[in-house]
C-alpha cells in the first residue's frame, strides 16, 4: 500500500510544479508552447482522478472497519498505533483531494490560456481588417 501513496505523492508534486510553471510570467510564445504541451498531457493524466477516488474509498472502508481503541483496556502502544493510523489516513485524504484539485486547476489554466490565445487572434484579425 505504501507504493500507491508514494506514486500519489509524486503525482501531486509534479502537478504542483506544472501549475507553478503555467502561472509564471513568461513571454507569449513560450507560454503558448508550454500550454499546448501540457494540454496534450492532460488527457492521459486523467487517470489520477479515479485513482485518487479509489484511494479515498479504501481509506473510508478501512476507517469503517478499524478496531476502535478508546476503552481502558487498550495499552499505550495500541493507543499510539491507533492515533498514528488516524493521522496517516487524514494525511492521505488531503493528498487525494489535493491531487484532484490540482488536476482541475491545471486543466482550467490551460483552458483559459487557450481562450486568451484565441481572443488575441480574433483581435489581431479585427485590427488588420
Amino acid at each position: 500500500m505504501a507504493l500507491q501513496w508514494l506514486i500519489l505523492t509524486y503525482v501531486v508534486a509534479a502537478e504542483a510544479a506544472v501549475a507553478i510553471l503555467l502561472t509564471l510570467p513568461t513571454p507569449k510564445l513560450l507560454r503558448n508552447r508550454i500550454t499546448s504541451l501540457f494540454s496534450l498531457i492532460l488527457q492521459p493524466s486523467l487517470f489520477i482522478v479515479p485513482f485518487a477516488g479509489f484511494q479515498l474509498l479504501d481509506i473510508y472502508w478501512k476507517n469503517e472497519h478499524r478496531l476502535m481503541c478508546n476503552s481502558e483496556v487498550c495499552t499505550a502502544t495500541e493507543r499510539d498505533r491507533y492515533e498514528k493510523s488516524i493521522y496517516k489516513a487524514q494525511r492521505n485524504v488531503i493528498l487525494c483531494v489535493v491531487a484532484c484539485l490540482l488536476y482541475w486547476c491545471i486543466s482550467r489554466i490551460c483552458k483559459f490560456q487557450k481562450e486568451i490565445q484565441n481572443l488575441e487572434e480574433v483581435e489581431k484579425r479585427e485590427k488588420s481588417q
